[in-house]
């Protein structure tokens, strides 16, 4: 269970978006209080989630080995979204790989909210990125679906929830260590995900699909 669950949560954690908003924060007048807020909404957010997949998926008795169909059946949905997803990214990708030079671009959501850091905003940014993704609600899936004591699934879920967010505390953690060597390293990695983000994100999108439907289909085999 650990083991699944962790991959799942690892694919999911991989969010270039995050990555850029930290760097925004973590280079704002008050770094700490702004990574904070966006911490504490990315926190917020999956724990929530997590909580509530765990006691909807529970109490729909899914773990029972009598609802192994179902169960593997949800592997199969979440995998067929994931691949979805997937396509419509790529889809999205060559409609815009050559842009009108006379249409002016569009800025997005949370780059309009990023662009005058303020706690509030910056708390309602870490609960839009972390909503649950295929991927995290997928190892939530296992995790909730498996018989096992309530410690060993609270541990599961601690696991899967600090791994997901990744992206959020791992840049605000080195920040508290090293602060002027994270903000140039994230600055550099920033540069760098605005040319592979896209496609590192597809990538994931596209593991998840193939193991939730490989893991799925031999379930119901």
């Amino acid at each position: 269970m650990y083991e699944q669950a962790a991959g799942l949560a690892a694919l999911a954690a991989i969010s270039p978006p995050a990555l850029l908003v930290a760097a925004v924060y973590l280079g704002s007048s008050r770094p700490h209080k702004m990574a904070g807020f966006f911490l504490g909404g990315a926190i917020l957010s999956t724990v929530i989630v997590a909580i509530v997949l765990i006691v909807v998926l529970r109490s729909g008795g899914l773990s029972l080995p009598a609802n192994r169909p179902p169960r593997y059946g949800l592997r199969v949905g979440l995998g067929a979204v994931a691949l979805a997803a997937c396509g419509y990214l790529l889809w999205r990708q060559r409609a815009h790989s050559q842009p009108d030079p006379d249409k002016p671009k569009k800025e997005g959501r949370i780059a309009r909210m990023t662009s005058q850091p303020r706690p509030l905003t910056a708390l309602a940014v870490g609960v839009l990125l972390f909503l649950p993704s295929v991927g995290f609600i997928a190892a939530v899936q296992v995790i909730a679906t498996a018989k096992a004591s309530l410690p060993t699934t609270a541990g599961a879920l601690a696991l899967v929830i600090i791994i997901d967010l990744a992206f959020a505390w791992v840049p605000v953690a080195i920040y508290l260590v090293t602060p002027d060597r994270t903000t140039r390293a994230l600055k550099a990695m920033n540069a760098w995900l605005a040319l592979r983000g896209r496609a590192l994100l597809i990538a994931a999108l596209g593991a998840i699909g193939v193991i939730l439907l490989i893991n799925g289909a031999l379930g119901l085999a």
